[in-house]
């Protein structure tokens, strides 16, 4: 039994704070772990509110252990979108194959997980939005680190003084900018670039993709409802990663309209309301590779870590089991043994999820004439019955369990 003198001290204790910069999968996964474990945390997000909808992701394997003991297992699977056909077609829009899309991607029909984003978003914001703060339209400006905590300003104005940062804040991570310098030195490129946007469903598309191809070039129309607008993907191969226009929308929409010039099917209509939308997201197919995920009182969790890039269909999985082991490691250790036994415990898993870019790049997006024949050829030699098993990657971790302090 706990006596009046041990509940007083513990209680004289201070709470540990943490600040992580990005409210997107791994920053809310990992401050809901945080707040359990008895730290103060407080999220920081540079845009000004949640994002809603969204493209879907993959929940598979390991993951689906995550968002079971986190409790929002239920409501994820009633956001399930349950994609029943993908139909591959050739530059003039005839059909090529078409087949589950789990024959694809190594998904497990009836078990693994495809929602929204903005649905798995706003399960996450619910399940801490009562017991943690949210900064959001601001960002970190200087890291200060000290004996005592990390002093951060914020782009905002004032600094604030905390135990340990974490960098959840995507592939093109201003933390590990700060830390470490360019991004650089860490993107290894995988030869494509993508834009994702929605548009009318005027086509009769409900619960499936259709992809059209030519060599280096892919167009998708992706419709997860009967009535809901289409997520329209456009994926082209290019020589090197445009990081220049990262940040600039009007040399994103340049480029992705100058891949797609001549290109028919649906293209020239997609094209169009890409011009004309105001949801664009365009980014690199790319995997960030970092020999360390830690720096004194920093670490790093989610794509700013690792980012595996989305052939893996892996990107938000490994995010949502990263912030939770990254907790689990703090939940009996300081910070130095912590992150150390964060990345012992976890890069194998990455490292292995990682290395599933090999097929997905093949299967989709072939470069050349002949590679693109040949991805036909096994395309219409697929069966139509969904994989029972996941690939070993999915589920190459077991998480440990550890016991929160509330």
């Amino acid at each position: 039994m706990t006596s009046a003198h041990q509940l007083k001290h513990s209680r004289a204790v201070p709470r540990r704070k943490a600040l992580i910069s990005g409210a997107g999968v791994a920053g809310p996964a990992l401050a809901f772990w945080l707040n359990r474990l008895g730290f103060e945390v407080t999220v920081v997000e540079k845009a000004p509110a949640l994002r809603s909808g969204g493209y879907p992701v993959d929940l598979r394997g390991t993951a689906l252990e995550v968002v079971r003991r986190m409790g929002i297992l239920p409501r994820l699977r009633d956001a399930h979108i349950d994609l029943r056909r993908l139909t591959f077609l050739a530059a003039d829009g005839g059909e090529v194959a078409s087949v589950h899309p789990h024959s694809v991607t190594g998904g497990v029909a009836g078990h693994d997980l495809e929602v929204r984003r903005g649905d798995l978003s706003d399960a996450l914001h619910a399940a801490v939005r009562d017991d943690v703060e949210f900064l959001s339209n601001d960002a970190i400006a200087t890291l200060d680190e000290h004996d005592h905590g990390i002093d951060v300003a914020f782009r905002g104005g004032g600094t604030r003084r905390f135990d340990v940062v974490f960098g959840a804040d995507g592939l093109h991570s201003h933390t590990r900018r700060m830390l470490w310098g360019p991004e650089e030195q860490f993107h290894r490129y995988l030869g494509y670039c993508f834009a994702v946007f929605t548009m009318p469903n005027t086509f009769g598309l409900s619960h499936e993709t259709v992809m059209w191809n030519t060599p280096g070039r892919a167009a998708a129309l992706y419709a997860v409802g009967d009535h809901d607008d289409v997520h329209a993907f456009l994926n082209f191969a290019h020589p090197h990663p445009p990081f220049g226009a990262f940040p600039d929308p009007r040399a994103q929409r340049a480029l992705v309209e100058s891949a797609f010039a001549d290109a028919g099917w649906e293209v020239p209509g997609m094209l169009a309301a890409m011009r004309d939308g105001n949801d664009l997201f365009f980014d690199a197919v790319s995997q960030i590779r970092t020999p360390r995920w830690s720096d004194g009182r920093v670490a790093l969790v989610g794509d700013a870590a690792w980012a595996p890039s989305f052939l893996t269909g892996q990107g938000t999985s490994l995010a949502l089991v990263g912030a939770y082991m990254l907790a689990a490691s703090l939940a009996d250790r300081d910070h130095s043994s912590g992150f150390a036994a964060y990345e012992l415990d976890t890069r194998g898993f990455v490292t292995a999820n990682q290395a599933l870019v090999g097929k997905g790049g093949a299967t989709l997006f072939p470069t050349t004439a002949q590679a693109l024949e040949e991805r036909n050829a096994r395309l219409r030699e697929l069966t139509s019955i969904p994989p029972t098993k996941a690939r070993p990657a999915h589920s190459a971790l077991v998480l440990p369990d550890f016991m929160p302090v509330v």
